[in-house]
């Protein structure tokens, strides 16, 4: 009968956990076992597997055949070296002696790996570190010129900034030649308000008759007066002049006629 050591699934869904078993190889995974001779736990962190060497070497002997999986176990736990050993006809002491050989080794190459390991976060820290560097480097530099921009467009106030003597010195004869320009632009403007003084004072001067102008312009005003105040008295005499004369006239006339009709009836009678 051809027999394996094989894995022999049990366990939840997504939490795997195998038995170790000796089986026919006609039978399926999840078949009957002939035996178990150990676990395999591949979701634990401290203890992954326990075997029983005595057993397995025993099935060894009889012919069983370690499946791939098997095998690795084997081989991580040293039975396989140790079988090796025993197929070239050593004696117990000498297998025991090459055995502590090779687990002295096996902890060197433990401690290789992981100091490799180690060194393999540590790098891709630093690889991190360096990337978030550069990424700040970049966002830096593109921040820069966003700042000289708005630097340009509003500069900000200086707050117990202490500047350099150039820039002192600068600063100064700009604010003399500004306190230059700012007191010629006065002296423009007080020129030109004296020039429109002087201008309105001289059209007063022009517009403001002299005393005598004044007098002779007032008498002549009043000769005026009189002058119409004389031709208003001569219509006057005339208008009851021609009055009287009308009155005269038709007195005449209407005595006249009465005496013509007096007449008549003096006559009649």
């Amino acid at each position: 009968m051809a027999t394996k050591i094989r894995l022999k699934r049990i366990g939840r869904r997504n939490r795997p956990f195998y038995r170790l078993v000796i089986m026919d190889a006609r039978n399926r995974r999840d078949g009957a076992a002939i035996e178990e001779v150990g676990w395999y736990n591949p979701t634990a962190k401290d203890e992954m597997y326990s075997l029983k060497e005595d057993r397995i070497l025993y099935w060894l002997q009889e012919g069983a055949q370690p499946t791939d999986t098997a095998h690795d176990i084997f081989r991580t736990a040293g039975l396989a070296h140790k079988w090796h050993l025993m197929k070239q006809g050593l004696d117990e002491i000498a297998v025991e002696k090459e055995m502590k050989k090779w687990a002295l080794e096996r902890e060197d190459v433990l401690e290789r790996r992981r100091q490799r390991a180690e060194a393999k976060v540590a790098e891709k820290k630093a690889a991190s570190g360096k990337k978030a560097a550069e990424t700040a480097a970049e966002a830096d530099k593109t921040a820069e010129p966003d700042a000289k921009v708005s630097a340009k467009e509003a500069p900000a106030e200086t707050k117990d900034v202490e500047p350099k003597e150039e820039d002192a010195e600068d600063a100064a004869e700009v604010d003399e030649s500004e306190e230059d320009s700012a007191t010629e632009e006065e002296d423009v403007q007080a020129d030109g308000v004296t020039e429109e003084e002087t201008a309105d004072e001289s059209a007063d001067e022009k517009e403001e008759p002299k005393e005598e102008d004044a007098e002779d312009a007032a008498e002549v005003d009043e000769s005026e007066e009189d002058s119409a105040t004389e031709e208003e008295d001569v219509q006057a005499d005339k208008s009851t002049v021609e009055k009287e004369l009308e009155k005269n006239k038709s007195g005449k006339k209407g005595s006249k006629k009465t005496a013509k009709k007096n007449g008549k009836k003096t006559d009649d009678k």
